[in-house]
């Protein structure tokens, strides 16, 4: 079932002229323009832009010597050795 909305928009006069010119070019009434040239709006929706991601550090500017960023659970292995004692 195809449902019609009818609405009332406000144009500025120079707006208005320049919908009936281009409405009249492609042989469209107003008010099929205006239908056309929305739908075609709202399907180009361009996504929202994700947040910017911010990276906060901690403390120094330098990685800790002896530590390996390309082997980062070598860190969390230091780690425990340390706090608990353990040996790998």
């Amino acid at each position: 079932m195809l449902c019609i909305m009818r609405t009332t928009i406000s144009l500025s006069e120079h707006l208005a002229n320049q919908v009936r010119r281009a409405a009249a070019a492609q042989e469209l009434s107003v008010s099929a323009f205006i239908s056309k040239v929305l739908n075609d709006a709202l399907k180009q929706r361009v996504p929202p832009q994700p947040p910017s991601f911010t990276l906060v550090t901690t403390q120094g500017v330098r990685v800790r010597p002896g530590v390996d960023l390309d082997r980062p659970r070598s860190v969390d292995a230091e780690d425990d050795e340390t706090r608990f004692g353990l040996r790998g």
